[in-house]
C-alpha cells in the first residue's frame, strides 16, 4: 500500500469532523489510482474507493458535449472516460491548492466535501392522486456523492468559455468549497437545496 497521494500528500493527519460521513469517506490511498470499478461490483463497494479517485471517476463521468445544469453551461467532455487525464487534471489541480493555501490538498478535499453535502432535500410523495413533495434527511452515501458531483461540476461550469484550465478552475472551487464560500458552485447548490427542503417541511 502506498502511503501518500502522488507520492507527495500524506493523510496522517486529515480530520474529517462531519461524523456522518467519517465512515465513508476512504483516506488510505491505492498503490494505483484505478480501480478498474471493481468496487462497483458489489451494493456500497464504493466506500472501500480512495476518496481521491472517487473526485477523478466524477471528473471523468460528466458526460458528453454541453449541457445546462444549475442555470450553468458546463462543456464537459473534456475527461469524459479518460481516467489518465482525470488524473492529471486532479494532480495539477492539488499541486495549486498547495500552493495557494499552504496546506494539504487532501485536508481542502475533505473539507470542501463536508462544506458542500447537503444535510437535507426534498422527496416527491403521489397520495391519492395528489403529489407533494417532503422534506427528508439525506443519506451519508449520498451526500458524499453529491458534494463530490457538484465539485467537478463546478469546475467545469467555471472552465466553459474561460481561458482558465480545467485544473485551475478545480483547485479555486476545492478552495472555495473548504471555505465554505458561496460563490462556490457546490456550497451553492448545498444551500439551495436545503433552503427547498426547509420549505417543504
Amino acid at each position: 500500500m502506498a502511503s501518500k497521494y502522488f507520492d507527495k500528500w500524506s493523510v496522517d493527519n486529515i480530520t474529517i469532523e462531519d461524523p456522518g460521513l467519517k465512515q465513508h469517506i476512504r483516506l488510505e490511498p491505492s498503490m494505483v489510482l484505478h480501480g478498474g470499478g471493481r468496487h462497483s461490483r458489489k451494493q456500497f463497494g464504493k466506500v472501500s474507493a480512495p476518496i481521491v479517485e472517487r473526485l477523478m471517476n466524477k471528473i471523468m463521468r460528466s458526460g458528453p458535449g454541453v449541457r445546462k445544469l444549475g442555470g450553468k453551461m458546463i462543456r464537459s467532455a473534456k475527461a469524459c472516460g479518460k481516467k489518465y487525464k482525470a488524473y492529471n487534471i486532479v494532480r495539477k489541480s492539488f499541486e495549486i491548492v498547495e500552493e495557494r493555501t499552504k496546506k494539504n490538498p487532501i485536508q481542502v478535499l475533505v473539507d470542501g466535501i463536508q462544506n458542500s453535502a447537503p444535510r437535507e432535500e426534498t422527496t416527491r410523495i403521489s397520495y391519492g392522486g395528489i403529489t407533494y413533495y417532503i422534506a427528508v434527511d439525506a443519506a451519508p452515501q449520498r451526500r458524499l456523492d453529491t458534494a463530490l458531483k457538484n465539485l467537478a461540476a463546478g469546475a467545469f461550469a467555471a472552465s466553459f468559455s474561460n481561458k482558465k484550465p480545467i485544473e485551475e478552475c478545480l483547485a479555486e472551487e476545492l478552495i472555495m468549497a473548504a471555505d465554505n464560500d458561496t460563490k462556490s458552485f457546490a456550497v451553492a447548490r448545498r444551500e439551495e437545496s436545503e433552503r427547498i427542503a426547509r420549505g417543504a417541511r
